[in-house]
């Protein structure tokens, strides 16, 4: 058998522990025990027609949306995996409606907050889903957390990232403090994470735009007038703009990431029912604008806030947001924010 090239995530995470004197590595015990986690979670996607466990499961979330079979194994899997693995002190979850302890006498200091399987409405037509996930440091004082330590501003994340199930299975974390956004492809024949993608930085200039253009007659001003400019900026040659949109957010990004692109959900006149957008703070746009912020790009709200300033005053906090390339997120803030 060859050998094998290439730094594996455990590696890759006892560096950059060494790099930092003070880590006492707790917060790499959190990180290996929830990719733990995604490889199995990866198993059961890749398996999901075969293991019977496609279609939706006949619950209903507390967003009110139809819970998928796969997304409600990938949400046991995490808190089963999670509550005793020493190093968090409370959860929180997409798919639920409270706060999730951890087991008595497994307590630690960090939190977690995490969407079990972003993107789970195409699961059952194959489109690449994933799992997103935000930490930060506990605030509180004694065993169990409370609710103030998961309601803390991105800007307080000391890691965040996402696991993509596609053609692979993908994950890319940042730890902040300059230390890099980096990507891990699983090889599935040693179920190990290899390096592929080191310290990602996303192109400062997007090649395309994500968007749901059936909306279009429901957009405020200020939106379609920044979609005009992206496409008379093509048709000037000033930049080459494509529409791509998976409507998996965790895919959506991942490709922006990847290739320059921006995103945006921001709020419309359809949706009168979320005043406040559509995507979780928490779990979606808080630690995803850390990994987008961290490679170098930004993320705003359609009123042109910091998506890391905000501070959560609920657990299921709703936001619009606008996440990319720096060039494009910087003119659509010139749209949002003029008059």
């Amino acid at each position: 058998m060859p050998k094998r090239k290439g730094i594996t995530v455990s590696r890759q995470l006892m560096d950059s522990q060494q790099m930092h004197p003070e880590a006492t590595g707790e917060l790499t015990g959190l990180l290996n025990e929830l990719i733990v986690a995604a490889k199995i979670i990866s198993a059961e996607v890749n398996m999901a027609g075969l293991a019977g466990i496609l279609g939706q499961s006949g619950k209903t979330n507390v967003q009110g949306e139809e819970v998928q079979k796969l997304d409600d194994f990938a949400n046991r899997t995490l808190k089963r995996r999670m509550e005793q693995c020493g190093y968090i002190c409370i959860m929180g979850s997409e798919e639920d409606d409270g706060v999730i302890p951890v087991l008595d006498g497994y307590e630690g200091k960090y939190t977690l907050a995490f969407d079990p399987l972003d993107g789970s409405s195409n699961i059952d037509v194959n489109v690449s889903i994933g799992t997103i996930f935000s930490v930060h440091r506990r605030k509180s004082e004694g065993k169990q957390g409370n609710m103030s330590d998961l309601l803390q501003k991105g800007s307080e994340q000391v890691a965040a990232g996402y696991i993509i199930y596609g053609s692979s299975t993908v994950l890319v974390y940042t730890t902040g403090h300059g230390d890099g956004v980096h990507g891990f492809t699983l090889d599935p024949s040693v179920g190990e994470f290899f390096l592929s993608h080191p310290d990602i930085k996303i192109p400062e200039q997007a090649k395309y735009y994500s968007i749901n253009e059936a909306y279009s007659r429901y957009w405020y001003d200020e939106t379609r007038d920044y979609i005009k400019k992206l496409k008379e900026m093509d048709e000037q040659g000033e930049r080459s703009y494509s529409l791509r949109y998976i409507g998996s957010l965790v895919s959506d990004f991942h490709r922006n990431l990847i290739k320059g692109g921006v995103f945006l959900y921001p709020r419309d006149k359809k949706s009168t029912d979320k005043p406040d957008g559509k995507l979780r703070l928490l779990y979606e746009a808080a630690p995803l604008a850390m990994v987008a912020e961290e490679a170098g790009g930004l993320a705003i709200t359609d009123d042109g806030r910091r998506i890391l300033d905000i501070e959560p005053k609920d657990l299921h906090q709703r936001v619009p947001l606008v996440i990319g390339s720096r060039d494009e997120v910087s003119l659509a803030k010139e749209y949002f924010t003029k008059g």
